[in-house]
């Protein structure tokens, strides 16, 4: 039986490796391709030499740089303003919230992440295509 080819391709940002896997492991096992990187500068990397990329889902707390900080040089660059982005974090508070808000941010997650509520949001986004018999 062919396989049938990726989704879409996102990409995970995560300085936490466990949870950068688990959720990779499980959005791949929906048929999504993923990237994945532990830094804003591993992250940026992904985004020039993967101009597919239709996703980021990034952790807001990261020791380097933040994920408000990836979102913020996303939406300087004319290719990327509008590339959807959601964020996961066990910490926002108001202040963040404004600032996603501003930066358009698509979704927050509170870690540890709902993935029945994730997988649902994905789905919303990119649906899979469905081919239909007719008629055997």
């Amino acid at each position: 039986m062919p396989t049938s080819p990726p989704r879409q391709q996102l990409l995970l940002v995560d300085d936490e490796e466990d949870a950068l896997l688990e959720l990779a492991e499980l959005l791949e096992g929906e048929g999504f391709c993923c990237y994945t990187a532990t830094s804003v500068k591993l992250a940026l990397h992904h985004l020039t030499r993967n101009p597919d990329i239709a996703l980021v889902i990034t952790d807001l707390r990261m020791p380097e740089e933040s994920g408000m900080s990836l979102i913020k040089r996303l939406r300087e660059h004319t290719s990327r303003q509008h590339l959807p982005v959601i964020v996961t974090s066990g910490h926002a508070d108001m202040e963040d919230v404004s600032d996603m808000l501003r930066l358009q941010v698509l979704d927050l997650f509170r870690k540890p992440i709902y993935h029945v509520r994730l997988l649902e949001t994905l789905n919303n986004l990119f649906p899979e295509n469905k081919i239909q018999l007719v008629g055997r």
